[in-house]
């Protein structure tokens, strides 16, 4: 579990941002990291059953700051992302936790330029799959809609007037469901965490297809 502690000291450290006071309790933060970490090692082994994870990159508490107008030492949450085995499997799960702000994620945050241009191009071909993805009824009760940042007009090369011109407009693509602080501590929710992960497996193995073949459904590997 999530720990009700947790979240206490997230908001602790968000009323008291600095250097001393995070010195003076920076035991208890090496617990509740480890707590941390440990429920994260659970969350693999439940999603190894049926996936492969490859890297697992837990965020540090230290923001960097060089280049911030927020000087503010501190990041206030917990977070993790797992990234699945490349080149076969695409798509990464994202874990934040934070008071009021918790969330799960996953999807593409930064796909390069040869990765975007393909997902475009599959999109402008035929936008049918990835539609018939998220308009499912389980993608929208759990996530909503797609999200992620978009250019404001049609990127070089792509009609602007394309039917899937809203798709080919994203430079990301991504997906998320909010918890609640009580959802959080509650003792089922390392399952929901698991559970919403698997929800996000039929839109990663659709793009791990695309990004594994060319335009003409050859593989590339």
């Amino acid at each position: 579990m999530v720990s009700k502690a947790t979240l206490e000291f997230l908001t602790k450290l968000r009323n008291n941002n600095n250097r001393e006071w995070f010195a003076d309790n920076k035991t208890e933060f090496q617990q509740l990291e480890k707590e941390f970490k440990s429920f994260t090692m659970e969350i693999v082994t439940d999603l190894s059953k049926t996936d492969s994870i490859d890297k697992i990159q837990m965020f540090r508490i230290y923001r960097d700051v060089r280049f911030s107008k927020d000087k503010s030492p501190y990041k206030t949450n917990f977070g993790v992302a797992l990234g699945r085995t490349k080149p076969m499997l695409r798509g990464g799960y994202y874990l934040h936790i934070e008071p009021g702000g918790s969330f799960v994620g996953g999807g593409f945050w930064e796909p390069n330029a040869e990765d975007l241009n393909r997902i475009r191009k599959e999109f402008e071909m035929d936008d049918s799959e990835i539609r018939a993805i998220i308009s499912d009824e389980n993608f929208v009760k759990t996530f909503g809609k797609l999200e992620g940042e978009e250019l404001k007009t049609a990127p070089k090369g792509f009609d602007k007037e394309h039917p899937a011109i809203d798709l080919i407009r994203k430079k990301q693509y991504l997906i998320s469901r909010k918890f609640t602080d009580k959802e959080v501590t509650d003792k089922n929710f390392k399952a929901e965490v698991v559970n919403t992960f698997l929800a996000m497996r039929p839109f990663f193995d659709y793009m791990s297809e695309v990004l594994g073949t060319n335009l003409n459904g050859e593989s590339i590997y």
